[in-house]
């Protein structure tokens, strides 16, 4: 039976960081909810994927973007520009950057369990 909870990015259970960016995590019940943070010249390709060592994100994600501009493409070459206010869902492989000068975060309600995480 699923009982009510409430928490708060201000106190996460668990932090991860990662060139030009942090993982914010909070987990209530079974969900776990990821806030990204991430500075201008971020690029996963570049800052992640070193950590993962995986061809392209291989995260799903179902985010809503709070700040900033987020270029995504898509392994098959389909390109989404998302920004403050959208909301996205994006398969595995994929490859992103911030676009501008604005850092990006973004509230991620998938894929964010094993995010940045290095492989064992």
């Amino acid at each position: 039976m699923l009982k009510a909870e409430m928490k708060s990015f201000v106190n996460p259970d668990e932090v991860r960081t990662f060139p030009k960016g942090r993982l914010d995590l909070i987990t209530l019940g079974d969900v776990t909810v990821g806030r990204l943070t991430l500075e201008p010249g971020w690029k996963w390709s570049t800052c992640v994927q070193p950590i993962v060592q995986t061809k392209s994100c291989e995260a799903p994600h179902f985010q809503y973007h709070l700040a900033g501009t987020l270029m995504v493409i898509m392994d098959d070459g389909r390109e989404f520009l998302c920004k403050a206010g959208g909301v996205s869902l994006l398969p595995e492989g994929h490859d992103a950057w911030v676009v501008g000068d604005e850092p990006v975060v973004i509230v991620d309600f998938q894929g964010m369990l094993d995010y940045a995480k290095p492989k064992e």
